[in-house]
């Protein structure tokens, strides 16, 4: 068992996670110690925590789309990590999901980022990731200034409840979808090519196509 393995099994094992563990659930926090890539995201949805696989759901179509990878690159665990905020789904609120638990990440979060040496690009999600480890919830000020806290790059949350965002602001499609894009070849290794865009709030058109530390909240 490697200390991924481990660290995942004690996620689960966790007095404060009985629940979860009695409900069938996984701790959705995915990856090697191989993986290049890393996304700080903000708990798993409803669909997610169902099929025990992150990002499978209507979010993480949207999420590959901007990163402009296939399925299978994006669920290979020594290309992608992923770590949330929480690693289970918090329930649904009256607007969306339940913020995650806020004592999960101070707790495991550390251990994780300490086996993720070989990250390259770490993609920040949300606002509640991005207080965290960008010092400021301000998720428009964040993603318009993303080139500045490089190795990592802030985004909006691909949901469907941020559609309107999206709309508001077509700069995030046209100008800072092409360049994760290219930050995430870079970080894969791959040759680089034009990417073209549209201005739609969903994605982009079917042209070409560092790992944190715990203590920067």
């Amino acid at each position: 068992m490697s200390p991924l393995d481990r660290l995942r099994a004690r996620v689960a094992e966790h007095p404060s996670n009985t629940w979860a563990r009695e409900a069938g659930w996984e701790p959705l926090i995915v990856g090697t110690a191989n993986a290049r890539i890393l996304i700080l995201s903000q708990a798993p949805g409803r669909l997610a925590q169902a099929s025990g696989i992150a990002f499978d759901d209507p979010s993480g179509r949207l999420l590959r789309t901007w990163m402009g990878v296939t399925d299978e690159e994006f669920w290979n665990p020594d290309l992608v990590a992923v770590l949330p905020m929480d690693a289970y789904f918090p329930g649904k609120g009256t607007s969306g999901d339940k913020p995650p638990r806020r004592d999960f990440a101070p707790r495991w979060h550390p251990l994780f980022l300490e086996q993720f040496a070989a990250v390259r690009l770490t993609i920040v999600i949300g606002g509640y990731a991005q207080r965290r480890y960008l010092g400021s919830a301000d998720v428009t000020a964040n993603v318009r200034a993303a080139e500045s806290f490089r190795p990592m790059f802030p985004i909006v949350h691909p949901s469907p409840l941020a559609r309107g965002w999206r709309s508001r602001n077509p700069w995030f499609i046209e100008e800072k979808v092409p360049h994760l894009r290219r930050l995430v070849g870079d970080a894969l290794g791959r040759p680089q090519a034009t990417v073209k865009t549209t201005s739609t709030s969903t994605g982009l058109s079917s042209g070409s196509t560092g790992t944190p530390t715990a203590e920067r909240a």
